[in-house]
């Protein structure tokens, strides 16, 4: 095979692609607690925006309560209101230096939401992989035009750039299908 095209390449790319739907997935609330699902939330701190990660730890206690230990009693007022502010539905207790958040029921009409934002990021996912599948595609065409490869073997790496777009959109659909039942799991 010719040295001119990189297939790690594409699928380094991909990879990401599937990394970025796990990201974007991580932060949907599911009936369980999930440390990621603060991980969006940014705090106004020491006059610049940080991820609250970086102001506190971020623990789950119990299946349906996280809990937040600042670390700077200063900041404890800041992640509250930035938790209140995030549009998650979430209503922190203040203990002192920590912040315990019970994750209230999801009712039937929110889960169906959020499995509907999920189907989304899941197509935002295979978009980002069919565009890497394009992107090595057209550079396929270009080196068998600029006769760097000869057709079979473009012919031979573009079943193995298909086969590799095909495996990465499989994987994102199972990744999605499993945060649909972690969403629908009442």
């Amino acid at each position: 095979m010719s040295d001119a095209f990189d297939i790690n390449d594409l699928k380094r790319r991909m990879e990401g692609a599937v990394n970025a739907l796990k990201h974007d997935l991580g932060g949907l609330r599911t009936g369980r607690a999930s440390a990621s699902l603060l991980e969006p939330i940014t705090i106004e701190a020491y006059g610049s925006t940080m991820p609250i990660n970086q102001v506190a730890n971020i623990s789950v206690p119990e299946s349906r309560m996280l809990s937040v230990s600042v670390w700077d009693k200063s900041m404890v007022g800041a992640v509250e209101r930035a938790i209140r502010d995030s549009g998650l539905g979430l209503n922190p207790i203040t203990d002192g230096m920590t912040l315990r958040i019970p994750l209230p029921e999801l009712n039937e009409q929110r889960r169906k939401e959020l499995v509907k934002i999920a189907h989304q990021y899941a197509e935002q996912g295979r978009i980002a992989a069919r565009h890497v599948r394009r992107d090595g595609m057209d550079q396929l065409k270009k080196l068998e035009k600029d006769s760097v490869i000869s057709q079979d073997e473009s012919r031979v790496l573009s079943e193995k750039v298909q086969k590799l777009t095909d495996d990465t959109i499989a994987e994102m659909d199972k990744i999605v299908a499993v945060k649909e039942g972690e969403i629908m799991q009442v």
